[in-house]
């Protein structure tokens, strides 16, 4: 990024808190950052494979150019105006997220966060990075998903995250990583029902105290817009804005497995947001996968582009994440 464009981002942080006339941006952004792990042990996860030593021969430097490589696109998608929040999922735990804020070339940019610390037994959890200038946070908690009362191994907690945007409109961001795929069975699909169901009752309770509340749902929900667990979740309550149109006809989803493309990274809203006579909204058309040519790699087997990903197997290939991020554009005024 051009420094002019850094500092144009600075700049809009430090102000953003003074009225400013007319119709103004804020972005949301969503990342799955495909096993974002520090280099040490934690004695009560099963993370030994992203050590030095370990099958992935994850190393210092490795992880340092993963985090440069994060901060580069977080950077890239806002081009003058970078993303209000961010949220990610795969992430280890508070160290990498404090590296990523404080320490990486996003350092400069002001971000903060906040993060769940998950039962998961590989140790991953979700987070959202924000700006304070524009996103002035109220509380946060998680949410346990009761999957070992149901039967199932620990899946990764719920983060909710309550802030007010510069609107006066008071915004609850919830942040999922709804169960994996993995063997495509009906017991991994009831699990991640289970999961979605979570999240659906926290709106639930939201709407029983605010019937209009500004909700936003976002993560990975290893689900796309037709799968049941989506449909039945989450539609009867929520509205996915349209994508934009994309200059990249190649990239045809979020992410791609053995030629295939799907949108299984999300970002729902509640009907509240989507009426454009509120001072903060947005619209069909406002939604984006981001695939910037340096986060793509040409696939040989089935042709066409994927994600540049950090991993393929135990294979380094030094790239950026095995999925795209997903973005929304909203809108917000000051109230006459």
């Amino acid at each position: 990024m051009k420094p002019v464009v850094w500092l144009s981002a600075l700049l809009c942080g430090w102000s953003a808190w003074l009225p400013v006339k007319g119709q103004q941006p804020f972005w949301v952004m969503f990342y799955n950052v495909e096993n974002l792990f520090d280099c040490r042990h934690d004695s009560l996860k099963e993370d030994r494979e992203f050590l030095p030593g370990g099958e992935k021969k994850w190393t210092p430097s490795r992880y340092w150019r993963k985090l440069d490589a994060l901060s580069k696109v977080v950077a890239a998608v806002g081009e003058e105006r970078l993303p209000d929040l961010v949220g990610l999922c795969e992430v280890e735990n508070d160290s990498v997220l404090f590296d990523l804020t404080r320490r990486s070339s996003l350092r400069a940019l002001g971000y903060r966060y906040v993060a769940t610390h998950s039962p998961d037994v590989r140790g991953i959890d979700v987070a959202l990075l924000y700006q304070s200038g524009s996103f002035r946070l109220l509380e946060s908690r998680e949410i346990t998903v009761p999957s070992v009362d149901a039967g199932f191994r620990p899946t990764r907690n719920v983060l909710y995250v309550k802030g007010r945007v510069l609107s006066g409109d008071t915004l609850h961001v919830l942040v999922c990583h709804l169960p994996s795929r993995l063997g495509a069975t009906r017991v991994s699909r009831r699990h991640r029902m289970l999961a979605a169901r979570t999240v659906s009752a926290v709106a639930d309770s939201i709407r029983t105290v605010v019937g209009d509340a500004r909700i936003v749902v976002m993560g990975d929900f290893n689900a796309g817009s037709e799968d049941e667990v989506f449909l039945e979740a989450f539609i009867p309550y929520f509205h996915e804005p349209e994508l934009a149109f994309s200059r990249q006809s190649e990239v045809k989803g979020s992410y791609r497995y053995r030629g295939i493309w799907e949108t299984i990274d999300h970002i729902l809203v509640s009907p509240a947001l989507m009426d454009n006579s509120r001072p903060f909204h947005t619209s069909d058309g406002c939604r984006a996968i981001v695939a910037f040519p340096f986060m793509c790699e040409r696939e040989k087997t089935y042709g066409g582009v994927r994600p540049f990903r950090t991993y393929q197997g135990p294979l380094y290939k030094g790239g950026y994440s095995d999925h795209f991020p997903v973005t929304l554009d909203f809108e917000w005024r000051f109230p006459e």
